[in-house]
């Protein structure tokens, strides 16, 4: 079993796409440049929606589980296995030193917008633990009552308990 295969296989996708535009752009910039920029743009763009995404997913769970920014976000802790850790956060360190290496080799020109680009690599991190971590359930918050949801097959006019 390969949990989240794909969101791995697209994260890689963007950052490959990101690495080759970025690198032709800060080698050959008055061929390249354009495009790299287009690539930087759409990627961030892509990004924050899977970062919105990954956000309102993990809204839903944490009703039910305990959740740490840290197991979400940068994929910390047991619920996530090594080689998907490790397979998501090398794309999202590849974006990272690659965006500012090139926006430093070239600066003030649109290469700078590479440094934008972690934002795509981060969500999936995000999008990966909201669809397949597993996290310990919500412990009772003393004096505050629980709430049960109604269950799915229950009668329509019977109050939710």
């Amino acid at each position: 079993m390969n949990p989240g295969r794909g969101l791995r296989r697209a994260s890689w996708a963007g950052t490959v796409l990101f690495v080759v535009t970025a690198i032709a752009a800060a080698v050959a910039p008055s061929t390249f440049e354009p495009v790299a920029l287009a690539v930087a743009a759409g990627l961030f763009v892509a990004g924050c929606g899977v970062f919105l995404w990954a956000f309102f997913a993990m809204a839903g769970r944490s009703r039910t589980a305990q959740l740490e920014l840290a197991q979400v976000w940068f994929l910390v802790g047991p619920p996530t296995p090594p080689p998907v850790r490790l397979s998501l956060l090398a794309s999202f360190g590849v974006e990272v030193v690659v965006g500012f290496a090139t926006a430093g080799a070239r600066p003030y020109t649109s290469l700078a917008a590479g440094v934008l680009v972690p934002v795509y690599g981060l969500a999936f991190c995000g999008l990966w633990a909201a669809r397949h971590g597993t996290f310990p359930p919500r412990a009772a918050v003393p004096g505050r009552p629980t709430r049960r949801l109604r269950s799915p097959d229950a009668d329509p006019g019977e109050p939710n308990p």
